[in-house]
C-alpha cells in the first residue's frame, strides 16, 4: 500500500492478494492473473468534514451469473451452478463513497453508499451488489462518561438483477441460497453502546433488527444481539 498525505487530502493505493476460491481463505500469489486494486481519495472539506471516494477492480477466478443461468435454461446444468462456469481473469469492479461530519457537541454522523458489478460473481467479503447507511453516535460526556459512545445506524442492501435471478432459479453462493427466493432488500437497523472500562479496556453491547434476512421476504425479520470487547495496546 502506498499513500500520500497533505493537511487537506489524502490518496491511498493498495494492491492486495485475492482468494482462490470465493470468500476462501487461501490466497491466489500469482499477481499476474489474480489481484485486488485499490485507489481512495480522502478530502477533508474542514477540520470536522471528511469525504471519501473509493474505487476497486478485482481479477480472479471468477463465475458469470449469465453464464450460469444460461446453462441452466439450456439444460447443461440441473441448477444454476457459478462454481462451474469460472474463468479466470474475470474483473469485478465497484465504487463507493462515505462523507463523515463531527459535531463540537461530541455528536458524529456519517453516511455510506457503495456499488459494484452484478453480474460477476460476489468473490470477497459478502453477497451485496449495492449499499446505503447512514447513522451516528454520541460521546458519553452528557452522562459523565466522556470516553463511551452510544450510536445507531441504518443499513440498506440490494442484489443486482442477474445476482436475484440466479438464487431464484436454485443457484447457491458463498452465503446465500435457498432453493428460491422471493427478493427483498435486505434493511438492517443497528444500535450500541461501548464503554470505556479500564485504560485501553472496552466492552460493547447492542442489537441489530434485520428484514429480509438473505434477500428473503420469507425469512425473518430476526433480531441478533451483539457483545464485544476491544483492548488497545
Amino acid at each position: 500500500m502506498v499513500e500520500y498525505d497533505t493537511p487537506r487530502w489524502s490518496l491511498r493505493g493498495a494492491e492486495a492478494l485475492m482468494p482462490t476460491v470465493a470468500n476462501g481463505i487461501v490466497l491466489d500469489w500469482n499477481v499476474a492473473r489474480a489481484r485486488g486494486e485499490n485507489l481512495e481519495l480522502e478530502l477533508h472539506a474542514t477540520s470536522s468534514l471528511v469525504l471519501r471516494l473509493l474505487g476497486y477492480a478485482n481479477h480472479a477466478n471468477m463465475g458469470s451469473y449469465a453464464e450460469a443461468i444460461h446453462a441452466f435454461r439450456a439444460g447443461q446444468d440441473p441448477t444454476p451452478n457459478i462454481e462451474a462456469h469460472r474463468r479466470q481473469g474475470r474483473i469485478k469492479y465497484g465504487i463507493g463513497a462515505s462523507v463523515e461530519y463531527t459535531m463540537p457537541t461530541g455528536v458524529r454522523l456519517f453516511a455510506r453508499t457503495g456499488w459494484n458489478s452484478g453480474d460477476t460473481e460476489s468473490f470477497a467479503y459478502t453477497e451485496v451488489n449495492n449499499t446505503a447507511a447512514i447513522g451516528g453516535d454520541v460521546a458519553g460526556a452528557r452522562w459523565h462518561r466522556p470516553v463511551d459512545r452510544a450510536g445507531v445506524a441504518f443499513v440498506s442492501n440490494g442484489l443486482s438483477a442477474p445476482h436475484r435471478e440466479y438464487l431464484q432459479f436454485g443457484g447457491l453462493g458463498f452465503l446465500l441460497g435457498d432453493g428460491n427466493l422471493r427478493y427483498g432488500r435486505e434493511t438492517i437497523l443497528e444500535s450500541y453502546y461501548t464503554a470505556h472500562l479500564w485504560r485501553g479496556v472496552f466492552a460493547s453491547a447492542g442489537a441489530q433488527f434485520i428484514a429480509n434476512p438473505g434477500y428473503n421476504r420469507d425469512r425473518g425479520p430476526i433480531v441478533a444481539q451483539m457483545a464485544r470487547v476491544h483492548l488497545d495496546f
